[in-house]
């Protein structure tokens, strides 16, 4: 019985001596794989923080370029409203106007954002119009009328090849913004919701502060006027929904006029 314990106790001690050798080598294992480890994730660590700063960077030129195209766009149209006499306040109006109508229309903050910085060139086709259309005091002939409705086919021609989104909703601004929801507009007639909500907004946006304005052909308009003639181009010139927008919102549309009054 003896012979048999103390065989039983060398197994033992054999077994623990092995379980020890194997834990022992576990833990060496498990250091060694922690410290490769460390190295690992510090290594990761700054090869995420380059990545991030290289991430940073492009950030900060992407948003460089879009401030840059937005100040181009902007410029554009002023120069365009400028040689028909008129002031880079009006193109600064319309684009907050715009914004406005597109927000309460129900379009999202991007997107009215995105509106807001194109509709400056809305009239960017003027460039192509002789000075003397452009600037005749009075009325327009057919022929003179004929030349200056070309206008926005003019400025959707140089907006249209570009890939920018900006530049595309400008395109788009110049081509359609003469559109009339009966159908009755330039340059294709388009009716309803065949015309584009930028082209739309723009419109009414356009109607209300030129009419608000002095120009070469006319003085500016009171404002009762203008509001009977809005009223009375309600589902002709307009979108029925964008007239009903301006009136229930009409003091922010004035005080808009009035920060950017000429």
């Amino acid at each position: 019985m003896k012979e048999y314990e103390n065989k039983l106790i060398v197994e033992i001690e054999t077994i623990k001596e092995s379980f020890t050798k194997l834990t022992d080598n576990i833990i060496k294992d498990v250091n060694r794989q922690n410290k490769i480890m460390a190295r690992s994730d510090k290594r990761q660590k700054q090869e995420y923080d380059e990545l991030q700063d290289k991430l940073e960077e492009v950030e900060a030129l992407q948003r460089e370029i879009e401030e840059t195209q937005k100040e181009v766009v902007f410029t554009m149209g002023a120069i365009g409203e400028s040689r028909s006499k008129e002031t880079g306040n009006h193109v600064k109006r319309v684009a907050d106007y715009s914004r406005l109508f597109a927000l309460y229309y129900g379009l999202g903050e991007r997107e009215a954002e995105l509106l807001k910085q194109a509709s400056p060139m809305h009239d960017i086709g003027k460039v192509g119009i002789p000075d003397a259309v452009l600037n005749k005091p009075g009325r327009l002939n057919e022929e003179e009328r004929a030349i200056m409705d070309t206008h926005a086919e003019i400025g959707f021609d140089m907006l249209r090849m570009s890939n920018r989104k900006l530049l595309k909703a400008a395109a788009t601004v110049a081509y359609e913004h003469h559109e009339k929801w009966d159908g009755t507009g330039y340059p294709r007639g388009l009716k309803e919701e065949e015309i584009h909500i930028y082209g739309r907004i723009t419109a009414i946006a356009d109607v209300f502060d030129a009419l608000g304005s002095d120009r070469c052909y006319k003085k500016a308009w009171p404002d009762e006027r203008i509001f009977t003639l809005l009223k009375e181009e309600r589902g002709k010139h307009f979108d029925p929904k964008l007239v009903d927008i301006f009136f229930e919102h009409l003091d922010e549309f004035l005080a808009i006029r009035e920060t950017f009054k000429d």
